[in-house]
């Protein structure tokens, strides 16, 4: 634990100092924006924003991470609560910390118990499923923010300042660093500015309203925002403890996994280290500073972690130092906050989560392998029809279904030899010549109770379609393990064949593999010796059919 600051060195301080500095302008309307999607006042975001990263710094292990409010984790928090209480009330504000409060512990004892690695169960192809269904439903539920009122009806002011800001944040993403570059800007210096576009329409915006009353005419804004740091404390609803729990697992699955996604994708090009259950402990430590500070659930996000490694960041002082600058902007008169419009605010959740829309994995995943494309699809249609942890839910099941399916379902090859060599290889992609009464499979995957049947039930068939094989090599170079059940299949297969007159050998059998079936009998009920390759146990079955 802070490693980082016992080897601190001055040389790194502009750069954090930089970084924390603009990612603080970028979290100002990000964090109220995303407390919005969670249904809890603006003021919220920004609460969110100032401990959660202080206690990921002291105990995460990313050096570029920024940690806070989320598109995706705010929609979740919102679909848990929604059922509870009304948006915005009392008791909603307190469910939120206590689901916090809740997804932290859990995100803690997973770090104790060293549970990092079961966040490799879900695929990619199911998380840009989850993320295309989160980030449509987003757009659609900040539709009538973004005109004024609902469709097909719109508040005119408000229509032209929710559009016309979407238009201003596509220019700016799309011109904005090229511009700054022609005006002398360095490239490093050219993106992050483009990126403060946000904040600066926001700033923009505000000034509109407060110099043409755009308030008295209609457009809504964000209303009294609370000076002054948040009050520490933890306001929890007993009866509601239960009800949040599985909310609560399901976004902890979540927050790590989106975080790490985002701290993976920023250290590899550093070639920093990453400890995963590390990083379990300190995002439990942010959700629980959220939970006694006011907040909400709150993990790593791809786009503020990118533009502070853009901007600079070394270390998670960059982080500590937009905690301060945020905790600063509160104590200072929040007043201007006040005339903040909603339908810009909407403009840039529409404008941040719709780059969360990902056509490139879904059209990879249809050329590579279908069934992944069709879990993408699912779990974005999960999502979409049955809500937000449904398609979480769906998405883990279609992950874990996919493992097993393709588990059960190993590839097994008929061998032969290559002529004019030692090298036996599957038929049916060369030239092999295969021997009359010795049948060679290959078997390219470990062997347990979910696969074991499969593959007696396929050397059956393989001969069938050889009648005259007596003897049966299996080719286990590919195999890394064998449980007890298929250690009993195997032995059943052997003394069928037997009776049947055909001999089952064994062929190059892994170390590891090898020393689990010394243990066994199997060894001993086999007719002849294990091989060290396909082509002594061939050269040896030939001998003795001649």
């Amino acid at each position: 634990m802070l490693l980082w600051l016992r080897q601190y060195r001055r040389a790194l301080l502009a750069g954090d100092l930089t970084a924390g500095v603009v990612v603080a302008m970028m979290m100002i309307p990000q964090g109220m924006a995303y407390a919005l999607v969670a249904g809890l006042p603006p003021v919220a975001g920004i609460y969110a924003s100032i401990l959660p990263p202080v206690l990921y710094a002291l105990f995460g292990s990313s050096m570029t991470q920024s940690v806070g409010p989320m598109a995706i984790v705010s929609l979740m928090t919102a679909a848990a609560l929604a059922p509870m209480a009304d948006p915005g009330s009392a008791l909603y504000l307190t469910l939120a910390a206590q689901l916090a409060l809740i997804s932290g512990a859990l995100l803690l004892l997973c770090g104790v118990l060293r549970l990092g690695f079961l966040a490799s169960f879900l695929s990619r192809p199911v998380i840009s499923g989850f993320s295309n269904g989160a980030a449509i439903v987003i757009v659609v539920g900040q539709v009538p923010a973004l005109l004024g009122a609902s469709l097909p009806r719109w508040h005119g002011p408000s229509a032209l300042l929710g559009l016309g800001s979407l238009l201003l944040l596509w220019l700016a993403k799309r011109y904005g660093a090229a511009l700054l570059r022609r005006g002398g800007c360095g490239a490093a210096a050219a993106d992050t500015g483009a990126r403060m576009a946000p904040m600066l329409l926001v700033i923009g915006a505000t000034a509109l309203v407060a110099a043409f009353d755009l308030a008295g005419a209609g457009v809504r804004t964000t209303g009294h925002v609370p000076s002054g740091l948040p009050t520490l404390g933890l306001a929890a609803s007993p009866a509601h403890w239960r009800t949040l729990l599985s909310s609560a697992l399901l976004i902890a699955f979540i927050v790590f996994l989106m975080s790490m996604s985002a701290a993976q994708t920023l250290a590899q090009k550093r070639g920093e280290k990453l400890l995963t259950n590390r990083e379990l402990l300190g995002l439990g430590a942010a959700n629980l500073a959220s939970a006694v500070s006011g907040g909400f659930p709150v993990t790593g996000s791809m786009s503020r972690s990118a533009v502070n490694f853009s901007a600079g960041a070394h270390t998670p002082l960059a982080s500590i130092v937009t905690a301060a600058l945020l905790a600063l902007a509160l104590v200072a008169p929040t007043g201007w906050l006040a005339l903040l419009p909603l339908p810009v605010l909407a403009a840039t959740i529409i404008f941040a989560v719709a780059g969360m829309l990902d056509a490139a994995t879904l059209r990879d995943a249809w050329r590579y392998d279908r069934s992944d494309a069709l879990a993408l699809l699912a779990t974005s249609a999960g999502v979409l029809l049955l809500g937000v942890e449904a398609g979480v839910v769906i998405g883990v099941l279609l992950s874990m279904g996919a493992l097993i399916w393709r588990a059960s379902r190993p590839h097994i090859a008929v061998l032969g030899r290559i002529p004019g060599s030692e090298h036996y290889r599957n038929i049916e992609r060369h030239a092999a010549v295969t021997l009359p009464h010795i049948l060679v499979l290959r078997i390219d995957a470990g062997l347990f109770f979910g696969n074991v049947d499969a593959v007696c039930v396929r050397v059956e068939e393989e001969l069938r379609a050889r009648p005259a094989s007596r003897d049966l090599v299996l080719v286990l170079s590919a195999v890394n393990q064998i449980d007890s059940t298929a250690l009993f299949g195997l032995a059943e297969l052997n003394r069928a064949l037997a009776a049947r007159g055909v001999a089952l050998h064994l062929a190059e059998v892994k170390g590891p593999v090898m020393d689990r079936l010394k243990h066994s009998t199997l060894l001993q009920e086999l007719r002849g010796p294990v091989y060290l390759s396909t082509a002594l146990a061939c050269q040896d079955l030939v001998k003795d059919g001649a």
